[in-house]
């Protein structure tokens, strides 16, 4: 069974940073795509960015200029840098990865607030 585990999340003021990052188990699973999605309180769950195998990203407007995402596929991890963090930016971040189907890590809460 693939598993996906983040870290990094916490609380940090408007204007800061955080790396997130994205492991998955098992040394002989190569995802395709994966990527980050968030969800805010009281929100539906939205897509932020993704990376393909190739290293190709897709950002949503609202990550474009602020948040850069990589990939080292050696580690078969993935890592999301937050900059400039807006209080709009509070939520859980979930990372996935696409095999035959669609895995899922638990999520990561991320606070921005002074």
């Amino acid at each position: 069974q693939v598993q996906l585990v983040e870290s990094g999340g916490g609380l940090v003021q408007p204007g800061g940073s955080l790396r997130l990052s994205c492991a998955a188990s098992g040394s002989f699973i190569r995802f395709g795509d994966m990527g980050w999605y968030r969800q805010a309180p009281g929100k539906q769950r939205e897509f932020v960015a993704r990376i393909t195998s190739g290293g190709i990203t897709l950002y949503t407007d609202t990550a474009k200029g602020r948040f850069t995402i990589s990939r080292d596929n050696a580690k078969n991890t993935i890592y999301l840098q937050m900059n400039s963090l807006k209080p709009e930016d509070t939520a859980v971040y979930y990372c996935y990865g696409d095999l035959i189907s669609r895995s899922w890590g638990q999520g990561t809460q991320v606070t921005v607030s002074s």
